[in-house]
């Protein structure tokens, strides 16, 4: 093509990225790699290839690490975990400067070699990827540096295990890797089988940058390899972005270990298109949602809803500018659309779509290579919210879409699904916007934009897309944990009757849900005693029924989200006056129940708590982070939903009044299982309630065997959290049975809590998720 042709046909001329320092770096290692474990490569092993998907051609063997090599990796990093602590936060910010100036300095080449291994344009790689990954490095050396000052009673978890995907490996890896270093942990991560190139090659800048050996260790091979780090002894955390079902099974493998677990898992975003929006603006911005990165990525618009009125406009711009769209080798600087990652991943994709019956097929008028795992740009429109493709995860360049009439049609169409990653939303109407935005759920909402990422901003989601965050203040939780020790917790039994009868009038405890006293379903109640074996009262035993109603209950009190803090704190402050009310009368009731002389002072310290959580109700809010967009990346504190908590046996008041506090502050909704062995104190509590204003649903009680209640707890879909501080140690069955719908889970691993402590922050952080909602301004 001539310089005249060009001009007279305006197409782009080849741009080609030279490919020879790459080539070079992999001919100077005979392209065949170990692992990188306790500062040194080890030989190469039994190797697997990785190819570039562009050209089929090979690129490299990999070591397919063996469980010996992963045991080394670990026990390499436990060896340098003491020395990494001990360097201090500015010993540690030294070195993650270190790594940031490296990945600036070798940019081009981790950019070509991310191309050559995974097929995206080399512009997203040299503009996206590798800048990102430098910058958490930035951003975490000043993490590293405030810890001390910034977050005081926390520390590092230990060694964690880190397993990243093959659609962003650097950027990925950045992610794990610099938030765990800043905090003082070390790592053993595992790239992905398809795309390890750029790992290894970091493996070597951490040398060059002065990591201590063994503070991070890759190794490297298929999901093997990552199993055996998710389920080793030895690691103290894991770290999993990839597919739901595997996250589902990371939970399972790690359930009742003790290990803390973060999961980024899969998304179905939905792209929403007002009319009032500027269309021109929201076609390009989905062209970055869905064919960035050929479409792979957890978090691409995949579902496209359009307001119905401009629809049929939208469409004709959508289809024009598809036919624009230039597919070919990702080392061309003009190509907007790469390779697939791998043939296995087109084969997904080509099956998904020739499966479809439903809609209107449009693929991109385009040139496509003869020869490489190639997907052309695809719009299927007038699908129904629930056909397959608008559920499922295509995971390449396929955008489905459907039409909306109303605002509130658009929220529950995008809220039609199990994932909750991301969102989109378009308009030029900021009151609308800003309407729509708290009422998607997802961890991630873009307004007039998309994919804008930064390591200042949270990044997770919440249902199925899975929990945790990865970026600002929020992302360093799952990688601290509180200092010190907790002490084991002792199971307490109920104490032992002696035959005798209650004195005075029966006064019949029932369950309490939706507002009401509630006789168990099963008709059974079992009997309370004090220390001299006299009988105190009886309670109802619930079972899964009465579990499911209460849940219903609590689910019909969605209203209470809603509500505002300062009428959240003022019926909290209530419920503290009517219990003080009635202190010598729950005082005495905690005496005779457990024995002991502590009844008072428990009193004491729920009216405090009340007062605490009151006090906090309309104070605990996000933040705005300083993005480097001209705009602003709100924090925004939701509610979780429906909390299930498995209340402390030891403090039958305090603890239930500490759990139910927090939640109701952050305007949850919770269904609380009484203290087993002293339930009574949660029966009188109740009539506190019904006295303070409380909504109906928004509390709800039950008493019974937390061994029986906890597994149907953990395994309802409709609870979003489940909490348990039982003496009963049932942390592994709530965690395994809670990866059907992957609920977040806080549970105690069979440790002892100081219930006088004022630890009110660690109840909050876990009565709410973490929006971010980007927002930018001007022109």
């Amino acid at each position: 093509m001539t310089i005249k042709d060009i001009f007279e046909t305006m197409d782009y001329g080849p741009a080609p990225e030279s490919g020879a320092e790459a080539m070079a770096w992999l001919d100077g290692k005979g392209r065949k790699f170990g692992c990188f474990i306790g500062g040194s490569h080890t030989k190469p092993g039994a190797l697997f290839g990785t190819a570039n998907p562009a050209a089929g051609d090979l690129l490299a063997e990999i070591t397919q690490a063996s469980a010996g090599q992963v045991d080394a990796a670990v026990s390499a990093a436990r060896k340098a975990l003491p020395g990494w602590q001990k360097l201090g936060g500015h010993g540690r910010a030294r070195v993650l400067y270190a790594l940031a100036r490296a990945l600036q300095k070798h940019s081009r080449l981790f950019a070509v070699i991310e191309t050559l291994d995974n097929g995206k344009p080399i512009r997203e790689a040299r503009d996206i990827d590798v800048p990102l990954a430098a910058r958490h490095f930035y951003y975490h050396a000043g993490m590293a540096q405030l810890m001390e000052a910034e977050l005081p009673g926390r520390e590092a978890i230990g060694v964690c295990g880190q397993v990243i995907p093959w659609n962003f490996p650097l950027l990925m890896l950045s992610w794990k890797i610099a938030p765990a270093l800043a905090m003082g942990n070390t790592v053993v991560l595992k790239p992905a089988e398809y795309t390890p190139l750029t790992a290894l090659l970091f493996a070597e800048i951490c040398t060059e940058a002065g990591v201590p050996p063994g503070v991070v260790n890759i190794v490297t091979g298929d999901g093997a390899v990552g199993e055996m780090i998710v389920t080793h002894e030895g690691v103290d955390k894991v770290a999993f972005t990839g597919s739901t079902a595997v996250g589902r099974r990371i939970r399972e493998a790690t359930a009742g270990t003790g290990k803390a677990l973060s999961l980024e898992l899969g998304g179905k975003s939905p792209y929403i298109v007002f009319d009032d929006a500027d269309l021109d603006s929201a076609v390009e911005g989905l062209v970055d949602a869905i064919w960035f990165n050929g479409g792979q990525v957890c978090c691409a618009g995949s579902r496209l809803l359009v307001q119905e009125s401009v629809a049929e406009r939208f469409h004709e711009k959508l289809k024009a500018r598809m036919a624009k769209l230039r597919v070919g080798d990702p080392m061309d600087k003009c190509v907007d659309v790469g390779a697939i990652v791998h043939p296995v991943q087109l084969e997904s994709i080509t099956r998904m779509v020739e499966a479809n019956r439903a809609g209107e097929v449009y693929r991109a008028e385009t040139a496509m290579p003869a020869t490489g795992s190639f997907y052309p740009p695809t719009l299927i429109t007038g699908l129904d919210p629930a056909d397959t493709l608008m559920q499922e995860e295509i995971f390449g360049p396929v955008l489905c879409g459907t039409t909306f009439r109303t605002p509130a049609e658009a929220v529950q169409i995008a809220n039609n699904t199990r994932y909750g990653l991301a969102a989109t939303l378009w308009s030029e109407n900021i009151n609308l916007a800003l309407d729509i935005a708290p009422k998607l759920v997802a961890g991630v909402v873009w307004v007039n934009g998309t994919n804008m990422f930064d390591a200042a901003a949270g990044f997770g989601g919440v249902r199925e897309s899975g929990f945790g965050r990865e970026g600002g203040w929020e992302g360093l939780a799952a990688y601290t944990k509180p200092s010190g020790k907790a002490k084991p917790l002792a199971r307490i039994d109920a104490l032992g009757g002696n035959g005798a009868t209650a004195e005075g009038l029966d006064r019949t405890a029932k369950l309490y849900v939706g507002g009401k006293q509630a006789r168990p379903d099963g008709g059974y109640s079992r009997g309370v005693h004090g220390k001299s074996g006299a009988l105190l009262g009886q309670v109802p035993v619930a079972n899964r029924k009465d579990l499911r109603n209460a849940v219903e209950a609590a689910q019909s009190a969605a209203g209470w989200a809603k509500s505002t803090g300062h009428l959240r704190a003022q019926i909290l402050y209530y419920i503290a006056e009517n219990l003080e009310a009635r202190s010598v009368e729950f005082a005495e009731r905690i005496d005779a129940m457990t024995g002991k002389r502590g009844g008072q002072d428990e009193v004491a310290a729920s009216v405090r708590r009340l007062f605490t959580y009151a006090a906090w109700a309309d104070k605990f809010d996000g933040q705005a982070h300083g993005v480097p967009i001209r705009g602003v990346a709100l924090a925004m504190r939701e509610p979780v939903g429906v909390i299930g908590a498995l209340c402390a046996d030891e403090a039958p008041l305090l603890g239930l009044v500490s759990v139910m506090g927090a939640a109701m502050a952050m305007g949850n909704r919770a269904v609380l299982v009484a203290s087993e062995p002293f339930p009574l104190a949660a029966t009188d509590f109740y009539q506190v309630l019904d006295t303070s204003d409380v909504p109906a649903g928004v509390v709800n009680i039950l008493t019974g065997a937390h061994a029986e209640l906890a597994p149907v707890l953990a395994s309802h879909l409709d609870v979003d959290a489940v909490w348990s501080f039982s003496s009963s140690d049932l942390s592994g069955i709530i965690e395994r049975k809670s990866a059907g719908n992957l609920k977040r889970t806080w549970v105690n691993h069979g440790r002892a809590r100081d219930w006088t402590g004022e630890d009110a922050r660690a109840f909050l952080e876990a009565a709410t998720e973490v929006k971010t909602v980007w927002i930018p301004y001007g022109e």
